[in-house]
């Protein structure tokens, strides 16, 4: 397993299953990030103007680079060979 090698930020609400399996894939591996929280960190008209209104919840940014959802994020991950 590598080292993630750029800044992580995840964008994230109460209760979203997803949110919390992509959470649980950075610290199994012990990886830092940054959690922005629905209703805490920003609103739901915010998030919609930063990734659009079909997005869903969580959204993943690495390095500054938006890279969707869950899923997408590990297939990021695992292309990148950090899973």
């Amino acid at each position: 397993m590598a080292k993630i090698p750029a800044t992580t930020t995840i964008y994230t609400r109460n209760g979203c299953p997803y949110c919390t399996k992509i959470k649980e894939v950075y610290n199994m591996n012990r990886w830092s990030y940054s959690e922005m929280k629905l209703d805490v960190n920003f609103g739901r008209d915010a998030f919609y103007s930063e990734f659009g209104h079909g997005a869903t919840f969580p959204q993943v940014i690495i390095g500054g680079q938006k890279v969707g959802g869950c899923t997408d994020a590990v297939k990021y991950l695992r292309e990148g060979k950090f899973l």
